[in-house]
């Protein structure tokens, strides 16, 4: 990946970071379901209003808004107010990246390095201390809640590239049209039919724009800049190249809680989500610099489409063109959260 595109990535880490204090700002004035139904719905109107449809297989589209939308940011929320501490949230979601890793060799074919299993492990050991610990003095729910919302997330990511959009960053954008009526049935399901448009109303009152700035940082930091980011990613490399950079959301997440929150993480925790985020840096044997000088021509993997297809091969960066890809993104690297 260029400079640039790492640059990128860590843009939308840190926003994705920040998206977790927001969420627990935006809990204090709306239930769980209804808030992240909130949060799609502010998108989902004007895009259907002025945003051309992308040219993408519907079924991808659909896949991706339930995957992404409703189990990642419906679970989440719902783990979150629940008293799944947002800091230790941002750590538990990124098991989405060895969840990716996972579901890209059993569904897409592609190879699973020793390295990348032994980081996988080194991230389940980390999120089993983090049970443990939890077990000891908290019920286990909010993060069974939260390693679900992880796999949501990683079906999104495989769902995002297999769709090849024209344009990522407007098949971002009507990813949001998906999850509004399904998050709006299980609020009103189970939270009740009124209960959430009755916050909706006191949310603009004196004491109720904390609630509506959550709201709208959630929506437009998180979907409109960091989706369409993560998604040109997603495009242009594979899935466990894009992936490692939602390492640095936990860091974010757990700063920001405890600078603003008062949130502390017991050693147990600590050591637990370091873990976590190593495994995914041992898994995808990332690295923040190298040492070739080369920036014309690369040997990167190509993204894999079967089990019978070519799996490595050299190509020019900003020349590969296969008969089903449409050209590269001007801009290369992630989709929001990519949360």
């Amino acid at each position: 990946m260029s400079v640039r595109d790492r640059l990128l990535a860590v843009l939308v880490a840190v926003l994705w970071g920040l998206n977790f204090l927001a969420v627990r700002i935006g809990l204090d004035h709306y239930p769980p379901f209804f808030l992240s139904a909130l949060r799609f719905v502010v998108l989902a109107v004007p895009v259907i209003l002025f945003v051309p449809r992308p040219k993408a297989p519907v079924r991808w589209l659909l896949v991706y808004g339930l995957g992404f939308g409703v189990l990642q940011f419906g679970l989440l929320f719902l783990a979150i107010d629940q008293g799944m501490p947002s800091g230790q949230a941002s750590v538990v979601v990124q098991a989405s990246a060895p969840f990716t890793m996972l579901l890209g060799a059993l569904l897409l074919g592609e190879r699973v390095s020793r390295r990348q299993l032994a980081g996988v492990a080194l991230a389940v050991l980390g999120m089993a201390v983090i049970a443990v610990e939890r077990a000891r003095s908290a019920a286990l729910l909010p993060l069974l809640l939260t390693l679900i919302a992880a796999l949501g997330w990683a079906f999104g990511n495989i769902a995002s590239r297999q769709a090849r959009p024209d344009h990522p960053l407007r098949f971002a954008l009507w990813m949001s049209v998906v999850p509004p009526l399904p998050l709006l049935a299980l609020s009103a399901a189970m939270e009740g039919p009124t209960t959430g448009w009755h916050a909706l109303a006191n949310s603009f009152s004196t004491d109720g724009w904390p609630g509506l700035a959550a709201l709208v940082y959630t929506a437009l930091a998180g979907s409109v800049v960091g989706s369409g980011i993560w998604t040109t990613l997603l495009k242009r490399y594979e899935a466990g190249t894009v992936a490692p950079f939602s390492m640095l959301v936990p860091v974010v997440g757990v700063a920001a809680a405890w600078a603003v929150l008062g949130e502390e993480l017991t050693a147990w925790s600590l050591g637990g989500g370091s873990a976590v985020v190593l495994g995914v840096l041992a898994g995808t044997g990332w690295t923040p610099f190298r040492r070739n000088g080369s920036h014309e021509l690369r040997s990167t993997t190509a993204p894999l489409k079967g089990r019978g297809e070519l799996r490595d091969q050299p190509r020019r960066t900003r020349t590969l063109r296969t008969n089903d890809q449409p050209p590269e993104p001007t801009s290369p690297v992630q989709d929001t959260h990519r949360s």
